[in-house]
């Protein structure tokens, strides 16, 4: 096997043409001889350039509307026969069969196809056979074959040649041949999970993922582990499809935190008011709504000041000036918002550190998908948590009834709840959290952590008592017991939001009544683990 293995011969297929005339010339001028299909050869002929046609190569017409065209022995001889093998070598000689030096394929837009919607047919129509089979082949055969399947590889692969006189090296063409294969296992997966999703099966029997990469990162969660950072091709406003107008590359930490940050902040929709969620750890340290942008950061960031420092910041509205002001007066990881005016940009320069993020708008926070998370030896799969509660939806199970004020509350309390890591416990008042407590093994200990924290704020901000006085409470599961709510109660709280579901509910709603609390169920749980 050579290291160095020159290109004479290149079979170009390709549904997305861009960049193909430059390279056709390129690859001419190189006196590469150029075979081609259907509107490829025809882009290719049109431009001036010489090009034979891969049905003259195999003497057989391209058919059944162009399903099949290169699944034939002369193009599959020519990509996978070893050059240094006698046996294959006479083969080729007895059958007419030329070898390919070169292939260059992109696959029928299957992706892209099912991303606008098309009807199951014109899905089917859009499954690629004989591209996948070719570089499949080709890559294979990387001791003597060049595969190129992303239009970002064409330059490199130009590059090469002129590295090497015409020809390309072993490590080169292996390179390329690992793409080629993540391609095709990426196409495979984007046709069995549509499919599964065509035929409305929750748990197909394989399951498979893929993703391209967006960055590969310093380090992931600590500096020995190694990372990288893949998008799924969605479209779905984020972190992944943000554009970043400043400030040093994101780490593994900053991108985890800023999708929980925007995720949560998506929950309250523009046309009911400015919002901001500040994220530290994947955890809210304050939620708030405000009569204008720079008054919902304000009360966002009173609900914990001490963990704000180095958070991530994000917003349900364009950024502008005067939150930017205040934002820069901590030091803050990440801003994210659906957009940004020229002056907050200008404010946000002076700050070099500062990333500044911003998406074509909020993600849509009922839209269905699925959520991973990887275990010893294989890989959870679940529904993403869409669940949404609406007044309509709240029952009252206490003598007391919440007033219009509270139910607003409870419901904002809920929704922040679903993003905090279980055990939750979230007190709000007039539209902000004002105590959140996360991730604790006990409930008890939960409503314990929120309630202290807001007694720290309380004396921060030189209140006479804690905000969770006259509170709303939400807590992400039932209270199996009545101790974790009579904890809130003893904060302040006057409402309460929960699922309901415990054997020991009448002993909850009992105990709620005793000390005058008014309680609503939702019949929904937001356990986030």
């Amino acid at each position: 096997m050579p290291d160095l293995s020159p290109v004479a011969r290149a079979l170009i297929s390709v549904s997305d043409k861009t960049g193909l005339i430059d390279l056709a010339k390129a690859l001419s001028a190189r006196g590469v001889e150029l075979l081609s299909t259907g509107g490829s050869a025809k882009a290719i002929r049109e431009a001036g350039l010489k090009v034979r046609d891969v049905s003259d190569v195999t003497e057989f017409p391209e058919m059944m509307d162009g399903r099949v065209k290169t699944l034939h022995p002369r193009v599959h001889g020519g990509l996978l026969a070893l050059r240094d093998n006698p046996a294959h070598v006479e083969a080729m000689k007895a059958h007419g069969i030329t070898g390919i030096d070169l292939l260059v394929v992109n696959l029928y837009p299957f992706e892209e196809t099912v991303a606008k919607g098309a009807d199951y047919d014109t899905c089917i129509e859009n499954i690629d056979i004989g591209g996948p089979a070719m570089i499949r082949a080709a890559a294979k055969n990387h001791a003597f074959v060049n595969v190129v399947t992303d239009v970002a590889d064409y330059e490199a692969l130009l590059a090469e040649l002129d590295a090497n006189d015409g020809a390309t090296s072993y490590a080169f063409r292996q390179k390329l041949a690992q793409v080629a294969y993540a391609r095709t296992g990426a196409y495979d997966a984007a046709v069995s999970t549509w499919m599964a999703g065509a035929l409305s099966d929750d748990a197909p029997r394989r399951r498979v993922f893929s993703g391209e990469i967006a960055q590969t990162l310093r380090y992931g969660e600590n500096p020995h582990q190694k990372a990288a950072f893949y998008r799924d091709g969605s479209d779905r406003p984020g972190v992944a499809t943000a554009v970043q107008h400043q400030g040093k590359e994101l780490s593994y930490n900053n991108i985890n935190d800023t999708d929980a940050a925007f995720e949560l902040v998506s929950e309250f929709l523009p046309a009911d008011g400015p919002a901001c969620a500040i994220i530290k750890h994947a955890n809210p340290c304050g939620v708030a709504k405000g009569a204008t942008l720079l008054e919902a950061y304000q009360k966002a960031f009173d609900c914990d000041r001490t963990s704000a420092f180095g958070g991530i910041v994000a917003l349900n509205m364009p950024l502008d000036a005067a939150t930017a002001e205040a934002i820069t007066e901590i030091f803050t990881e990440v801003v994210i918002a659906p957009g940004a005016d020229d002056a907050a940009k200008e404010i946000f320069a002076k700050k070099k550190n500062l990333r500044l993020l911003t998406t074509d708008g909020l993600a849509d926070t009922s839209e269905p998908g699925l959520a991973y998370r990887q275990v010893s030896g294989g890989m959870l799969v679940q529904d993403k948590d869409n669940g949404t509660i609406t007044l309509d939806d709240l029952k009252v199970v206490t003598k007391k009834q919440p007033s219009e004020a509270e139910l607003l509350d409870l419901l904002f309390a809920w929704k922040v709840a679903k993003h905090v890591k279980s055990n939750a416990i979230v007190y709000v008042k007039d539209g902000a959290t004002v105590g959140v407590g996360a991730g604790q093994m006990s409930r008890v200990d939960s409503a314990l952590i929120a309630a202290k924290k807001a007694e720290r704020m309380a004396e921060a901000l030189g209140l006479d008592t804690p905000l969770t006085q006259g509170s709303a409470v939400a807590s992400d599961a039932f209270f199996p017991f009545p101790d974790g709510l009579m904890e809130a109660a003893a904060a302040g709280a006057t409402t309460v939001i929960q699922p309901g579901g415990s054997m020991r509910d009448n002993e909850v709603i009992a105990a709620a009544d005793e000390a005058g609390l008014a309680m609503v169920f939702t019949g929904m749980r937001h356990f986030r683990h």
